[in-house]
């Protein structure tokens, strides 16, 4: 893959290679990689650059390359079928559009994604705003979950029925930008933006900054008014992102675990926040605003919109698919189970069809027992309301998480003609069936 243009980075083909996942004391373990490294290379523009990004497939398989969370043109989607041929082996793909967002997003296959994306496969797109906030450092965080063999490498079972038809594949280690990372050195007195991108398979996080009052100030690239996450957690589904301010309001020495306690019975610590023997940098809180600027995207007309909701079905305890065999389907949206060949593309009747420019709203239905991050191709989404009540903040985002029986209430304007993918970010579950084409028409 190599990036041109007003870039100021180059990037390789995704490659087989190893890479130190487990931390010392562990072998190295076998994985696909983008530029032959783990997370692959973070791929760094303005808003208003225009990204031209060549690419070469140098997997023994087919594979794309979708812009998470990116206002693309269709057929730059990464997507293949509705957007563009899969990429053979040895094969290659130009991808260029233009970057209407700053934000924090990031890439990962479109094909044969459970696998593709378990084996290393993500990277982090970022594009900085015309005037960013003043920070005196700004991290990036992308949190991967990997299920390892004692030996650590890579477990096998990919797409077991358990895992599809349960929570997904979670795995048993958690890496920081690839690595098992047991401290991040911090100064007393900085600011720091930290950027959060959950690229598990499966994984939810909810992670408790011990110590610190975390703000959040966007979410899935978009700002929003910051504000303190709810119950001191910032939780992330499979796909979504979030942007922090942090003031690092300890001691000199002092040290305070970042820890993960979505699942209760599986809390454990993430890292922890370890502060230099240096003089604060500050001895009060950086005097600056942290708000950040609007994206200029199409606010919704609630007045004029059509209406679909999109109903949530199947796994373990719910209702299967009339088609369901032992390796599935086993989810439905609708009552539809998406039945596809990853290698081949994702070629469905569009569930949803609205002429462009047209605000469709939508009401996601999790009649499930399972947690889904509903993820929509193509067009960031305003969040109305949730199980039936106002949204507090009324979020833009391009993946809302939906709990056991939840209802998540959306809108948002269809500004391109095409066939756009929505799935469960759940990667075993978009595979086993909860998938769906929203089709614009012109």
């Amino acid at each position: 893959m190599r990036r041109w243009g007003r870039g100021r980075r180059s990037a390789c083909p995704p490659v087989r290679a190893r890479a130190n996942l487990a931390g010392t004391g562990f072998p190295d373990t076998a994985v696909w990689a983008y530029d032959g490294r783990i997370p692959g290379p973070e791929l760094r523009f303005r808003q208003g650059d225009t990204a031209r990004i060549a690419f070469a497939n140098g997997l023994p398989e087919a594979t794309t390359i979708h812009w998470h969370g990116l206002r693309v043109p269709n057929a730059m989607d990464g997507v293949p079928g509705p957007s563009q041929p899969p990429v053979p082996a040895g094969g290659r793909f130009d991808y260029e559009f233009p970057l209407k967002d700053a934000g924090t997003f990031w890439y990962h296959p479109h094909v044969n994604s459970g696998v593709q994306v378990a084996h290393g496969l993500t990277g982090a797109f970022i594009v900085e705003e015309r005037e960013p906030i003043r920070v005196d450092r700004d991290l990036l965080w992308l949190l991967g979950d990997w299920r390892l063999t004692r030996e650590a490498e890579l477990a096998g079972g990919f797409g077991h029925p358990m895992d599809a038809t349960h929570a997904g594949r979670i795995g048993n280690t958690v890496t920081i930008n690839g690595a098992v990372r047991d401290r991040v050195p911090v100064r007393a007195g900085e600011r720091v933006r930290l950027r959060l991108i959950n690229a598990a398979n499966a994984r939810v996080f909810a992670l408790d900054f011990q110590g610190h009052a975390p703000r959040v100030i966007a979410l899935d690239g978009q700002p929003v008014t910051p504000h303190a996450p709810a119950d001191g957690k910032v939780v992330l589904g499979p796909g979504q992102r979030a942007d922090l301010v942090i003031d690092m309001a300890g001691r000199p020495g002092e040290g305070f675990d970042v820890v993960d306690g979505f699942y209760p019975r599986m809390a454990y610590r993430l890292t922890r926040l370890t502060y230099s023997a240096e003089a604060p940098l500050r001895d009060s809180p950086l005097d600056a605003p942290i708000a950040l600027a609007a994206n200029p995207l199409p606010e919704p007309d609630l007045a004029g919109a059509v209406r679909q909701d999109v109903v949530l079905d199947g796994g373990m305890h719910g209702a299967m698919p009339k088609n369901a065999g032992p390796r599935g389907p086993f989810w439905a949206l609708n009552g539809v189970a998406a039945m596809n060949h990853q290698s081949m593309g994702h070629h469905l009747d569009p569930l949803i069809t609205v002429k462009r420019g047209q605000t469709q709203v939508t009401a996601f239905v999790n009649e499930t027992g399972w947690w889904h991050p509903m993820h929509l191709h193509g067009f960031p989404f305003r969040v109305l309301s949730r199980n039936g009540r106002p949204a507090e903040h009324r979020e833009w985002r391009d993946t809302v998480l939906l709990g056991p029986r939840e209802t998540a209430e959306i809108a948002f304007v269809a500004e391109e003609a095409g066939d756009w993918m929505l799935h469960c970010h759940v990667l075993e579950h978009q595979e086993t069936g909860m998938m769906a084409v929203l089709r614009v028409t012109a």
